[in-house]
């Protein structure tokens, strides 16, 4: 239990949430490709990535000189997506 709870403790962050949904189906993305398409500065997703890394939301690898970011619990973007869904309803 205190495990999901972290979970969803380092999630609860709009910015974390929209790296979550970003890495969904699988995606593996780089810190450029991250920041660029949630429109913030790179030391503001490398924070946040640095967070949800450090819970054991992601994972990481890296290719050559680039470290590239997936979800480490695929379906951590389901359970936002319910959420998501019972906020709007």
């Amino acid at each position: 239990m205190e495990e999901a709870a972290g979970m969803l403790k380092a999630v609860a962050h709009p910015v974390r949430i929209a790296i979550v949904e970003l890495l969904d189906n699988g995606a593996r993305r780089h810190v450029t490709e991250i920041f660029e398409q949630l429109g913030v500065e790179q030391a503001v997703a490398s924070h946040h990535l640095a967070i949800l890394r450090n819970r054991g939301v992601l994972s990481q690898v890296r290719e050559g000189k680039r470290m590239y970011y997936f979800l480490r619990h695929p379906r951590l973007a389901e359970i936002v997506d319910c959420i998501k869904y019972c906020c709007a309803n």
